[in-house]
């Protein structure tokens, strides 16, 4: 029997090292999405930082005040019972990453880094970055100790897994992956994942919101289910203008569109779950996910990582 639930994006006029400018827009954009009975918010990729901080990646400071505002991110009481997803740069084994951050109730379930990086026209970010090369894998996660201090967590999940509760199913993508031509929604789809993320740092250009809609639709007309896309808006300090545009499609339609030139710092989209398409007949030849399992999108916390079926990988705190 279905149950409904409430997933919320946005578009923010994120700029460039603005940490605690940065924190505010996030901080609003979640108070929104609560207000409106969302269980899952999503955001702009990047989002802690700023989208183009260029070379400014190379500097450990960007790296240690993306996990400042993360702290602080945790230790709110806007973040409470509400599964978060906020975009910044992590250090993995001395390989930099563009991640997406996963967390609920001071709980981060998931640390997950981008598989296809952006390197043409006006994207660099093979310059920066390091594409995650290990699909469906995932490795431990050692936090920093300010992050430990407050989440009372050694490590977390790191890599390519799905959030997975008693209600549904959730994956990430990250901006270009949406764009390649292997899509991990495919493969994530015909493993039972009902609703996708796309968190993207997407710059306007004439009749790319066009080319953009038409994928997430597509994206949704052969897996069905509910797909979520996050853009930046403004011009982050660059010269590039991000337009904006979040949208929430299901089962091939458009059922939430934001602005694509609004001059709010913070452009909100909520919507709710939809039904499934008939099981694939592939089904039986995709490779399975990791999963990260909680009890609800409502509350709780992460019980363990692992294959379905399996023992898991450790076990979080209750």
């Amino acid at each position: 029997m279905g149950r409904r639930v409430t997933v919320a994006t946005c578009a923010l006029n994120q700029w460039a090292l603005d940490f605690e400018g940065n924190l505010q827009r996030i901080l609003k954009s979640i108070e929104i999405a609560k207000n409106r009975g969302a269980r899952y918010r999503l955001g702009p990729e990047l989002e802690i930082c700023g989208y183009g901080c260029w070379d400014h990646y190379y500097e450990s400071d960007t790296l240690l005040h993306s996990f400042q505002v993360l702290a602080a991110l945790l230790d709110s009481p806007v973040t409470q019972d509400i599964v978060c997803d906020v975009g910044m740069p992590v250090l993995h084994r001395n390989v930099r990453y563009n991640c997406r951050v996963i967390f609920l109730n001071r709980k981060i379930l998931l640390i997950r880094p981008k598989m296809a990086l952006a390197n043409e026209g006006n994207y660099r970010e093979l310059r920066w970055f390091t594409p995650w090369s290990r699909s469906r894998q995932v490795e431990e996660y050692f936090l920093p100790q300010m992050i430990r201090d407050l989440t009372k967590q050694e490590t977390v999940p790191f890599g390519d897994a799905v959030l997975a509760t008693h209600d549904t199913c959730i994956g990430s993508e990250i901006c270009e992956e949406l764009w390649t031509p292997h899509s991990p929604h495919v493969d994530m789809g015909l493993d039972g994942v009902e609703i996708v993320t796309n968190a993207s740092g997407s710059h306007h250009v004439l009749r790319k919101a066009h080319a953009r809609v038409d994928l997430v639709t597509m994206a949704t007309t052969k897996n069905g289910g509910i797909y979520l896309l996050a853009n930046q808006k403004g011009c982050d300090g660059d010269r590039l203008y991000y337009d904006g545009c979040a949208m929430i499609a299901m089962n091939g339609s458009v059922y939430a569109q934001g602005s694509q030139f609004s001059l709010d710092d913070v452009v909100r989209s909520a919507g709710g779950r939809g039904s499934r398409v008939s099981p694939s007949p592939w089904l039986p030849s995709s490779p399975p996910h990791e999963r990260v399992f909680q009890e609800t999108l409502a509350g709780g916390l992460a019980c363990c990582v692992g294959s379905p079926g399996s023992q898991g990988r450790g076990q979080s705190s209750p």
